[in-house]
């Protein structure tokens, strides 16, 4: 009998990558899943998902550490790169919090790639590597073709954003030069239900602050949506085409946050929902026709919303048991405190 296809998920027990294991195991595969360690909570979930006992193993290793990354890759055909940090509080030193993690990261598991002879490696990269260049047309669908302006990002001090571009063309770049198929997602504001409630994701913190209001201002962005499983589906079926190339916008509905708090208050009229917002000039309009001509089908908003709740309702995170205020993370907060 044919030994499975093997593949390795950098970062196993992150949001979007622990969905990946578990779709990938649906499918039969053999994975590699890495972990900066194996004792902590949120990797449980892993080992206890179908097929586990069996297809799975768990890898300690570190993004800044090549030899950790190449143990993991060691036979394995595919590479799927969504670990990154998403800060949740204002950055104070961005080359170690997020430049070296994000761009020195995506180095090291390119090169772990080159050296364990892996075929196709899929990364994560994010819709702001996309969405900030002051020169794009107004009005204009941004798709593939838009990068983010660099130096945009440096005088806004946007370091998300700088950090993501700068790996994500790397990447792309490096799989040319280097003979590897190198294929990039730019996913927008990832929602839906975890897989796990011992360490909550900044995206879902967002969603959360949202339903349950608090002190924070809110910024009234029109930013792009998309699901958590919808976003491992396009990750395998890029993984799966072998027409798959270059970069794909991944995002679904776009809408105000305005527009999302009236939606989940006619979805779920029994929350306070956050009531402090402020309009901001900040429209990313984007389309992810590539995509959807490669076959992707995602699901509808009303459903993301209606599990996301589901889940936040069974995993107690509704409830101030604390008696402490929910906080925004600071990326969206307007005038935030120092």
């Amino acid at each position: 009998m044919a030994s499975p296809p093997r593949v390795c998920v950098v970062g196993g027990g992150g949001f979007v990558a622990s969905w990946l294991v578990k779709l990938l195991l649906s499918r039969g595969f053999a994975v590699h899943a890495t972990v900066r360690d194996p004792r902590d909570p949120k990797n449980a979930i892993l080992t206890q998902l179908d097929g586990a006992s069996g297809n799975l193993r768990l890898f300690k290793a570190d993004v800044l550490d090549c030899g950790t990354l190449a143990a993991a890759f060691a036979g394995c055909e595919g590479v799927f790169h969504p670990a990154t940090p998403v800060p949740g509080d204002k950055i104070v030193n961005p080359e170690k919090e997020l430049m070296d993690p994000t761009v020195k990261g995506t180095k090291n598991v390119l090169e772990a790639c080159s050296a364990t002879n892996v075929q196709k490696l899929i990364v994560v990269s994010s819709v702001a590597a996309s969405c900030f260049d002051p020169n794009w047309p107004e009005g204009k669908l941004k798709d593939e073709s838009c990068w983010t302006d660099k130096e945009f990002c440096k005088d806004t001090q946007n370091w998300y954003s700088l950090a993501k571009t700068e790996a994500e063309e790397m990447a792309l770049e490096y799989g040319k030069k280097n003979g590897l198929h190198v294929v990039t997602f730019c996913p927008g504001l990832v929602v839906g239900p975890l897989l796990q409630h011992v360490a909550v994701n900044t995206s879902s913190k967002v969603l959360l602050y949202i339903i349950k209001g608090g002190p924070d201002t809110l910024s009234n962005k029109f930013w792009p949506l998309v699901d958590v499983r919808d976003l491992a589906d396009a990750m395998l079926l890029a993984y799966e085409k072998s027409e798959s190339s270059g970069r794909y916008i991944c995002s679904l509905d776009q809408m105000d946050i305005k527009d999302l708090v009236s939606l989940m208050k006619s979805m779920f009229p029994n929350y306070n929902y956050t009531d402090k917002m402020v309009d901001v000039d900040y429209k990313v309009y984007t389309t992810s026709d590539k995509l959807k001509n490669l076959g992707w089908q995602p699901r509808k908003l009303e459903e993301t919303l209606a599990d996301s709740v589901e889940y936040f309702e069974k995993a107690g995170l509704l409830q101030d048991a604390d008696g402490k205020p929910c906080r925004l993370p600071y990326f969206y907060r307007v005038n935030a405190e120092e």
